[in-house]
């Protein structure tokens, strides 16, 4: 058993709390406010009430996170800024402070990433694709990543990044899933869906939040004998692609409507809304990611930790479910990602 600090309390550090409590792990979670409401763990292992302390720290402080690090065998940064419009503002002081407790306490560091900084593509993503992103956000992405690569390969720390796809699952927070806020919150109801940016035809990668906690949990735990985890990107365990318009079929069939209807915003109406509305003119630098195939690839992986994504249907069952708790047609509980052997 080992001590482990996830910083950010949304859906994927509480889930990434969830796995290390199950694999009998002890953690520090960092919100901002020391408050969390919501804490599967206690569903998921009973008896781990005592497992996860909650505080509350400013992840800008390097000496009040250096001291929550103490100890710990691996930091996990879940952190999601508040504003996804101040990115440039909000996270290089995050990025920095979270880089100088990893080096003070010797704790592993595994970050939860994005794809932006692969920018546009041809083919689907391995982690050896270039980093070729030119929008603000991707640039930021690559610059975070490169410069804790850069630590890691002057032996100051160890490191690596996790990338997953757009996110869906039980717990993710308002304005972080397409998915959810877009598509299951609309046709589960015999509502419209309506794509602010991009096309409804074109193959997307959804990545499910518990899938994201699995694998963060491993590598931690991993990473503590095995060096190979470090010093590297993983792309987290993600099932095949579906477009927009297929995933509004499967919630409508799901929830027992008819049928579903989804449409897109055309491209210079978004360009003109976004004048007015700040969310679309922020989604301008990524709309390219739904405007054209969009595929992870997951395999090396699935291969290196033995996991394969829980499946497409059991896992939009359970974020209907998380979604739509007034409803009764889904009321399975969340499959994790499965081991299939490492």
């Amino acid at each position: 058993m080992s001590h482990h600090l996830v910083l950010g309390a949304g859906g994927i550090g509480r889930t990434t709390t969830s796995h290390l409590v199950g694999l009998g792990h002890t953690v520090t979670l960092v919100s901002r406010s020391g408050r969390v409401t919501d804490r599967p763990w206690e569903a998921d292992s009973p008896g781990a009430e005592t497992s996860v302390t909650v505080v509350a720290a400013d992840a800008r402080d390097a000496d009040r996170l250096t001291e929550l690090a103490a100890g710990a065998a691996t930091i996990v940064n879940a952190i999601n800024p508040p504003s996804y419009a101040t990115w440039a503002a909000d996270w290089p002081p995050m990025s920095a402070a979270i880089l100088a407790a990893a080096e003070r306490s010797g704790a592993g560091l595994v970050i939860i990433g994005n794809l932006y900084g692969y920018g546009q593509v041809e083919a689907p993503m391995t982690e050896q694709t270039p980093l070729g992103a030119t929008g603000e956000k991707g640039r930021l992405r690559n610059r975070m990543w490169t410069d804790a690569l850069a630590l890691h390969e002057q032996g100051r720390i160890r490191v690596t990044e996790l990338r997953s796809s757009d996110y869906f699952g039980p717990g993710a927070t308002k304005m972080t899933s397409v998915l959810a806020d877009v598509v299951i919150d609309r046709v589960a109801h015999g509502r419209v869906a309506i794509m602010p940016v991009g096309r409804t035809d074109v193959p997307h990668s959804w990545t499910y939040i518990p899938d994201v906690g699995t694998l963060a949990a491993l590598v931690a735990e991993r990473g503590e004998g095995d060096e190979s985890v470090w010093g590297r990107a993983w792309h987290v365990p993600t099932v095949p692609a579906r477009t927009i318009a297929q995933a509004a079929d499967d919630v409508a069939r799901l929830t027992g409507r008819r049928g579903s209807r989804v449409m897109a915003v055309p491209r210079p109406l978004g360009t003109a809304l976004g004048v007015v509305v700040p969310f679309l003119r922020q989604m301008r630098e990524t709309r390219h990611q739904f405007e054209r195939p969009f595929v992870l690839d997951s395999s090396q992986a699935e291969a290196a930790f033995g996991l394969t994504a829980t499946p497409w249907e059991q896992a939009l069952e359970a974020t209907i479910a998380d979604r739509t708790p007034d409803r009764e047609a889904v009321t399975r509980r969340p499959v994790q990602a499965r081991t299939t052997g490492s």
